[in-house]
């Protein structure tokens, strides 16, 4: 497992105020990491991967079986900071009766024509059910506030900072509802940085088999990476809580990222002290019961 002091440099404290200037995008995230060295650490770090993995199927069926809670787990980042891949490995181990991953593409005629939580409020997931979320609610404080052109035609008013404000108060009442009713909730920003987002659009240019991930926007978006930067610095200030945190997860090196995010899904549903349901005795004498019949047979 990963010690929780690493774990918490990642974690946006409510009430702190974040420059995402100051995070680290690799590997290199502290001194005691640059002495262990690039090698020996990812090497670690594909240890822990596995052991979450196999913890991460167990804890998941005490999950389902205690029928109390359920988890929620947001993910957002710029375009190749590796958003599906870490999903895939992650919940590699998962059983997919029990997890559901939701996309999130633009929003339809129907869904503007509601509040802007609405699409999200229908896939969230079940008591005992893992839900992930590709993008979320967020996007509209983070893609729209960028090209606010995309706004939903909403009343007329002011859309300044005032605006904003009150979207991230939405957002955090309805993450409030969430958690006062059993969900848990997981925030990851997958930091990537600039110059990675071009090595990885490149890599999707020159191999056949990625020239389908690659869309013109990818270019466009990228053309407005400070204002998304200032976005998603703001969104993250105004909504980090104590029910709902952010994690800023370093995404340059893929094998980093996969390892705290496995980590800190793990450690979170470990925590919630789930166990079995227990059973009555008018069960166990019905078990006592089926047992004799199916050993007379």
């Amino acid at each position: 497992m990963i010690k929780q002091k690493y774990i918490d440099l990642l974690r946006v404290e409510p009430g702190k105020k974040i420059h995402l200037k100051d995070y680290e995008t690799g590997w290199a995230q502290t001194k005691d990491f640059e002495e262990i060295g690039k090698d020996k650490l990812k090497e670690r770090a594909n240890e822990i991967l596995q052991q979450n993995l196999a913890d991460l199927t167990q804890v998941q069926q005490l999950l389902y079986a205690d029928d109390r809670y359920s988890l929620l787990i947001v993910f957002q980042a710029m375009d190749a900071a590796g958003k599906d891949g870490t999903i895939k490995h992650v919940m590699s181990g998962v059983n997919p009766q029990g997890c559901q991953v939701f996309s999130f593409k633009k929003p339809t005629a129907e869904d503007l024509d509601h509040n802007f939580l609405w699409r999200y409020m229908k896939s969230l997931p079940e008591r005992g059910r893992i839900g992930i979320f590709n993008r979320s609610y967020y996007e509209d404080v983070l893609v729209v506030k960028v090209h606010p052109e995309l706004l939903q035609n909403l009343p007329d008013g002011k859309r300044g900072k005032s605006f904003w404000e009150d979207r991230y108060e939405d957002i955090n009442s309805f993450e409030r509802h969430l958690e006062r009713n059993g969900t848990v909730i997981l925030k990851f920003f997958l930091n990537v940085s600039k110059k990675t987002q071009k090595e990885r659009f490149l890599e999707r240019l020159e191999r056949p088999e990625k020239n389908w991930k690659f869309s013109g926007s990818d270019l466009a978006e990228r053309d407005h990476w400070g204002d998304y930067m200032d976005a998603y610095e703001d969104a993250i200030n105004a909504t980090s809580t104590k029910w709902a945190p952010w994690y800023i997860i370093p995404a340059d090196n893929k094998w980093a990222t996969r390892a705290l995010v496995a980590d800190i899904i793990t450690s979170t549903l470990r925590d919630l002290d789930l166990k079995f349901p227990e059973v009555t005795e008018a069960q166990l004498k019905t078990l006592t019961e089926a047992r004799k019949i199916l050993e007379a047979e």
